[in-house]
C-alpha cells in the first residue's frame, strides 16, 4: 500500500482493525482482538482480507501497517558504507534521538516539532483520513544517523504539496550523505504527483538555507519575528521547490 492511495474499506470491522493498527504502529492480533471486542473467527477472517488487500501485514502474531516500501540503497563515499530506506516501526527510538540531536542545535524548529510528535504518538510512518508521513532513514551499521520526513496532508486543496525535513547527526556531515538523503525524499514525491515541497527554517540557519539553495529551493516568503530563540526573536524563511 501506497502512503498516497485512498483508503476504502467495505466492512466497518475492517475499517476499526486498521484504524487501531495504523494508531498503534505495531500490535499484536489479541490486543486488536480484546480491544475492538471481536471474535477470534471474524478477526482473523478481516485480517486475512486486509492482508489480502494490502493493508496490513502479520510477522508471527503482530500486526502492523503494510506500507509498500521502496528499496534500500547501499552508499559509499569517504570510507563510509550508509544505507538509505524507508523507516520501520523499530526505527522510532533511534529517530527520535537523531532529530533531538539535530534539533538540540536550536536552528530547526520544524525538526523539534516532529520529534515530538512521534514521541507523543509512538508511531513513525502514518496513513490516515486527515494526513500521512513518510520517512527514510539514512543508516550505518543499522544505526539511524539521519532522516528525511514528508508530511503529506488528505486535504484535497492540500494535496499536491508536502513539508519536508531532512537531517543528519553533526559527525556525518560533509559527505554528502544529507543531499543523498534530500534527493531520495524529493524524488520520491515527485514520482507519487506532488508538485511543491516546503520546508521552514529559523534566517540564523544559514546552513540550512544555503543546503537547501544548492539543491534549487527559494525563499517563497519571511515572517519576521516568528521565532523566540534564546530570547532573541528570529525571522522564520519559508523555503519551496517547484517539482513541476
Amino acid at each position: 500500500m501506497e502512503l498516497t492511495e485512498s483508503l476504502t474499506f467495505n466492512h466497518k470491522d475492517r475499517r476499526d482493525i486498521y484504524n487501531y493498527v495504523e494508531r498503534h504502529g505495531t500490535v499484536r492480533e489479541d490486543e486488536v482482538r480484546r480491544a475492538l471486542n471481536l471474535d477470534p473467527t471474524a478477526l482473523g477472517h478481516h485480517v486475512a482480507v486486509l492482508r489480502r488487500d494490502g493493508y496490513v501485514r502479520k510477522e508471527g502474531d503482530t500486526l502492523e501497517i503494510a506500507y509498500q516500501e521502496a528499496d534500500a540503497e547501499q552508499h559509499e563515499v569517504d570510507d563510509i558504507d550508509f544505507t538509505i530506506r524507508t523507516a520501520s516501526q523499530k526505527d522510532l527510538s533511534g529517530l527520535i534521538g537523531v532529530i533531538r540531536t539535530v534539533a538540540k542545535e536550536g536552528s530547526y524548529i520544524e525538526a523539534e516539532t516532529v520529534a515530538a510528535m512521534i514521541n507523543h504518538e509512538e508511531v513513525v510512518l502514518r496513513h490516515n483520513e486527515v494526513r500521512s508521513r513518510m520517512f527514510f532513514v539514512a543508516t550505518v551499521n543499522d544505526d539511524v544517523i539521519g532522516w528525511v520526513h514528508l508530511d503529506l496532508p488528505e486535504a484535497e486543496k492540500l494535496s499536491h504539496t508536502a513539508v519536508l525535513t531532512v537531517g543528519l547527526i553533526p559527525e556525518y556531515r560533509g559527505h554528502g550523505i544529507g543531499s543523498t538523503l534530500l534527493d531520495r525524499g524529493v524524488e520520491w514525491a515527485r514520482k507519487r504527483g506532488f508538485e511543491k515541497l516546503y520546508n521552514s527554517v529559523p534566517a540564523t540557519n544559514e546552513n540550512a538555507i544555503e543546503f537547501l539553495e544548492a539543491h534549487g529551493w527559494a525563499t517563497e516568503a519571511v515572517r519576521r519575528d516568528h521565532y523566540l530563540i534564546e530570547g532573541e526573536y528570529v525571522d522564520e524563511v519559508m523555503m519551496a521547490v517547484d517539482l513541476r
